[in-house]
């Protein structure tokens, strides 16, 4: 690779290196272009000096007529077919094919005279192309031919008139000195403009990765983002300002004005008060929607720098759900918990054995039935603690999957049957309806994670769902794939969009006395055994009121699952 070149702090790079790093430079070829159309024109114009000599009264010669016309062959030729990479690096076939021709032809025209014509302006046109299209040696290399020509044209024409030959050597000189003149300044010119060129392309390239990186990031961000200039017109706005404004800002042309909807006034204040104060503005702001509630939405606006004054200054402001942010910070929550519930379910576990040997060791010596039947219920529900602190074990540590034993399946409509009418004895709830409807179908399921999930799902139904007779319905079915359903159907009010993106995740919750865990735990629960679990919103049939309803879809019993 050839060496930078450094001259007065900048780098003064090589044409040969240059090209090779660029590629080639469009200038070069564009004035490649306007060097070969150049030659066709002189061409055309000597081959008119002839005929207008001719007219004028001189007789006609034909050796230069025919040298004109084939000239002007060579020269359309040459714009067609001459081979260029520039820049012309040596004297080969591109020299030769043009500035080669050139100068034998304006030579043979020059020597000989013809026609009365002093043909020396025209040696300017190869020194051009020399030394703006190839590099400083056949620049310099091929003005001095040219200078060369001139002195033996004048050496020549001394030979062949008498009188004193001292001012044709002086105006060859003289020539030539200009010509070597225009060739440096020529070739330096040409030089500095495929540098910029250069340099320009490469800015250009880094300023297009540039944009796309940030087009990208924009688009992607969960932030929302809108541009707004001094006039209130939004310029430029992202997906998430659209998912969280709402109101078709998405399908609106830009640009178009931010108080277009009363609701987003509050948004157009604070971008005035942005460019009035020009400082950064943060305000929480509750933004209507179209369906449901207003939307709780923290704002921070941002000014541009401006180059000349405040008229090229623009607004980003940056859009925040106030829900998604509580939510990110229950997430954290959530790690922070999950290593204390590890911790605290070590503590709880040792005792729990103990209390199952202590019970045991009773039961042994208790003779009176009732004492016994009460030793059995602490060790049932110690054993239940255990399993319990075994899941947060699970779901704490993420310990690497087991296979779930073949015999641990349940009867699905039996169990629901049965645990429902638990669940309706210890809450006193009525209107409570069961619709089992899948013959006996067993599950792959664990009969106490089932019996959670079912309390869960029925605990949350009746903290939003009426008092009337089939307020809470509870029922079972088979699809057509035959996978077997469980559905916990209520009549409460529709939930917000923003609560149903969030549904099964921890520590979200539309109440501020929930802990947000249950659905979570629900989720957690039918992913070890293969389920699914999701909400919908619809009526259970043509005629009857809407309600909120959660289903869990289960795997085949037959099916062996890798947890």
């Amino acid at each position: 690779m050839t060496p930078l070149l450094w001259s007065r702090g900048e780098p003064a790079t090589d044409w040969g290196a240059l090209d090779h790093r660029s590629g080639g430079s469009s200038a070069l070829l564009r004035l490649w272009r306007g060097f070969m159309g150049a030659r066709c024109f002189v061409a055309v114009v000597l081959l008119l000096l002839q005929a207008v000599t001719f007219l004028l009264g001189q007789p006609l010669q034909p050796f230069a007529v025919a040298m004109c016309a084939g000239y002007l062959a060579v020269t359309l030729l040459g714009s067609r077919y001459a081979p260029f990479q520039p820049p012309i690096g040596v004297f080969g076939r591109s020299w030769i094919a043009t500035i080669g021709i050139d100068l034998a032809t304006f030579t043979a025209l020059q020597t000989m005279q013809l026609g009365s014509i002093n043909y020396t302006p025209l040696f300017a046109l190869p020194v051009l192309m020399g030394a703006v299209l190839g590099t400083v040696a056949v620049g310099l290399g091929t003005t001095a031919a040219v200078t060369l020509l001139l002195l033996a044209d004048a050496g020549w024409q001394a030979l062949q008139h008498a009188g004193d030959p001292s001012p044709r050597f002086v105006q060859a000189a003289l020539t030539g000195t200009g010509l070597f003149v225009v060739a440096l300044l020529a070739h330096e010119l040409a030089r500095r403009l495929a540098r910029e060129e250069a340099t320009a392309q490469r800015n250009r390239s880094s300023a297009q990765m540039h944009a796309q990186v940030n087009d990208l990031v924009i688009e992607t961000l969960s932030e929302g983002v809108l541009v707004i200039d001094a006039q209130g017109r939004v310029h430029a706005a992202n997906p998430a300002a659209d998912a969280i404004l709402g109101q078709g800002l998405a399908a609106m042309a830009l640009p178009f004005a931010l108080d277009a909807h009363p609701a987003w006034q509050p948004l157009g204040l604070i971008a005035k008060n942005t460019f009035s104060r020009r400082t950064a503005q943060s305000k929480e702001v509750p933004v209507a929607q179209a369906q449901g509630a207003p939307r709780e939405v923290r704002v921070r606006t941002r000014l541009t720098p401006a180059a000349d004054g405040h008229a090229d200054s623009l607004c980003v402001m940056f859009l925040q759900d106030l829900r998604e942010l509580e939510a990110r910070i229950r997430t954290e929550k959530l790690a922070a918990m999950g290593r204390m519930s590890a911790a605290v379910a070590h503590e709880i576990r040792n005792p729990l054995a103990a209390i199952t040997q202590a019970s045991a060791l009773l039961n042994e010596d208790l003779l009176d039935p009732a004492h016994r039947k009460l030793t059995t219920m602490v060790q049932h529900n110690a054993q239940r603690l255990a399993r319990i602190v075994d899941d947060v074990l699970d779901v704490a540590r993420a310990r690497q999957q087991r296979v779930l034993p073949l015999g641990e399946q349940v009867a699905l409509d039996p169990a629901v049957r049965e645990m429902t009418e638990e669940w309706v004895r210890q809450t006193q709830r009525q209107g409570v309806l069961l619709m089992l409807a899948t013959g006996g179908r067993d599950v792959r399921f664990e009969s106490e994670h089932l019996r959670r999930i079912l309390v869960n799902l029925l605990d949350n139904a009746a903290r939003y769902a009426g008092e009337r007779d089939g307020s809470i319905q509870v029922s079972t079915s088979i699809d057509a794939q035959g996978k077997a359903h469980l559905q916990v159907w209520s009549d409460g009010a529709p939930l917000e969009p923003a609560v149903q993106r969030h549904l099964f995740e921890p520590f979200f919750s539309s109440e501020s006395r929930s802990s947000g865990l249950g659905l979570f735990l629900c989720r957690e629960l039918c992913e070890r055994h293969g389920a699914t679990i999701g909400y919908e919103r619809r009526a259970l049939s043509a005629a009857g009121p809407e309600g909120n309803e959660f289903f869990v879809s289960f795997a085949p019993a037959e099916t062996r699952l890798a947890l």
